[in-house]
């Protein structure tokens, strides 16, 4: 199924062809070769493919392999979910790069931050690169004959929703961009992170309904939706100075108790090769070592975890280690001692070779690299691969159990203690942890466990901001601010800049505060 959707992608790419520039102009119209029309005529899985298209937006750089883009952005250093990773991930306490990349040094330090950094750039011009994209094909949708055509509205909708969600959580501001002034030569009003919430919320409470239980491997499923919905209420009174827990609540809820999903067996099974036979995934951007080649997919976390030197690539399905990433012990010191932990999650660092304090965060031996990514197969043999064949999985159940765990922490409506305790020991247990009670469960331990769960799969930062734990000095970590124990950044790094190139696109963009233009 993973394959049928990746051959679908890339078979329309011959007759979709898009020339995008989000630096030039945030609203660019995408030029198609032929009409909607013209291609259902020549292949009725034309919009099937489109839409498999703007799905893998997320996770590839370009239609023709590795080496091409859909921006005029690098092709290896710009994809979507590697954004992700960089400005959610390595920007916060866990996880840390060596490599000393102009950007991605002041990522990695939370320092120097602004509106020239091409990381930031990256990320903003992705977001902008997907959300025209869904519109050109929703101002078209509603005057062609296709096969569940409201379905297909849905989640083009989705794909939207979530590219916005990345705008409303990164930068807080940009314009709302849709069908109805898809293609207008004027420069689109700035929208607040208010009306962005807004939006993207009627945007899932509306499609809600009319997406699938389920849905073909990949594509979004009222799970998916009931997801966003569920991130999106969590994280509101960041993004809107209203709390919502209540509403995350109620939707964390409909995603476990609705939804088909389970809980994984094995933890690590959930991030192995195989991983698109899982039961616990929500909503996965597919990779694939052959069909799919991307330096910003998986690939980015596996092969950038390892190194020929300290590392067997082997083990770990690679055969390429590009000796960048490695956790810090704000990570692996909430296990506790490594040699003696029998969590599953703890023995996913690998440490011979490699120093328990990262000293110099540009010395490869100091902090432990995370093995929790790999291109092997849990279940079966699999051959190395210099791409990564492992899906990421952006949203999952055990995600959903530690949200409605912390609304009951914070007295949401509609939640209980005992319930809360049930999942966080059913994610638990399942790594061999030892259970709590309720008097264990408290807002610091959701933040810890939130670390041990979800690391490296693009939440870190946003936990961390909404717990009031990222900037200031509440919470030092490795690096944070420049400085080897940690020491305190200000406020405004709650919020990226907004990339220069962005703001002389369109000028009625302004700065976030703290920033110069």
């Amino acid at each position: 199924m993973k394959n049928k959707i990746l051959k679908l992608l890339f078979g329309l790419v011959v007759v979709f062809t898009v020339n995008i520039s989000c630096t030039d102009d945030l609203n660019t119209k995408p030029l198609i070769e032929l009409s909607l029309e013209e291609l259902l005529d020549q292949d009725p899985q034309a919009v099937e493919g489109i839409l498999s298209r703007l799905y893998g937006s997320f996770a590839l750089s370009g239609a023709d392999g590795p080496g091409s883009s859909d921006i005029s952005d690098d092709a290896g250093e710009s994809p979507f979910l590697r954004g992700i990773v960089n400005l959610q991930d390595f920007a916060a306490d866990a996880m840390k790069n060596r490599w000393g990349d102009n950007g991605l040094d002041q990522l990695t330090t939370t320092t120097d931050w602004t509106p020239e950094n091409k990381f930031f750039r990256y990320l903003y011009n992705r977001i902008f690169f997907t959300i025209p994209q869904c519109n050109n094909l929703l101002s078209i949708l509603p005057n062609v004959d296709v096969e569940n055509k409201d379905g297909i509205i849905s989640e083009v909708r989705f794909i939207r929703a979530l590219a916005n969600y990345y705008l409303i959580d990164v930068f807080g501001k940009g314009v709302i961009a849709t069908e109805e002034n898809f293609g207008q030569s004027e420069s689109l009003p700035e929208a607040s992170r208010q009306e962005l919430f807004d939006f993207v919320e009627s945007e899932l409470l509306a499609i809600e309904a009319l997406l699938p239980t389920t849905n073909t491997y990949g594509r979004a499923t009222k799970g998916a939706a009931q997801m966003l919905l569920a991130k999106l209420y969590l994280n509101a009174e960041v993004y809107t100075g209203t709390p919502r827990y209540d509403d995350a609540a109620t939707y964390a809820n409909k995603v476990i108790t609705e939804g088909s999903y389970t809980l994984a067996t094995n933890f690590v099974s959930i991030f192995s090769a195989d991983n698109d036979s899982s039961t616990e995934i929500i909503f996965p951007l597919i990779a694939d070592a052959q069909v799919s080649q991307s330096f910003g997919n998986t690939t980015y976390i596996v092969n950038g975890s390892l190194n020929a030197d300290t590392t067997p690539l082997a083990q770990f399905g690679a055969t390429e280690g590009w000796g960048g990433h490695r956790s810090s012990k704000a990570w692996y010191g909430l296990f506790g001692d490594l040699n003696t932990s029998t969590d599953v999650r703890a023995s996913l660092f690998w440490t011979d070779g490699h120093n328990y304090e990262m000293e110099d965060y540009k010395e490869w031996t100091d902090g432990y690299p995370s093995t929790k990514f790999r291109n092997t197969n849990f279940a079966g043999s699999s051959l190395p691969s210099s791409f990564s064949p492992t899906d990421f999985p952006l949203f999952r159940l055990a995600d959903a159990y530690l949200m409605y765990a912390e609304c009951a922490v914070r007295g949401a409506a509609g939640t209980d203690m005992g319930t809360a305790v049930q999942y966080v020991n059913a994610v638990r247990t399942r790594s061999n942890a030892s259970s709590i009670t309720q008097t264990d469960l408290t807002e610091q331990f959701i933040i810890d466990e939130r670390g041990r769960e979800l690391n490296l799969e693009g939440h870190r930062r946003t936990d961390l901001i909404r717990f009031g734990m990222f900037t200031g000095n509440k919470y030092l970590w490795p690096w944070k601010g420049g400085v080897k124990d940690g020491t305190s950044i200000p406020d405004t790094y709650k919020l990226y800049p907004i990339p220069s190139s962005a703001l002389q696109a369109n000028p009625n963009l302004t700065q976030n505060p703290g920033f110069q233009n």
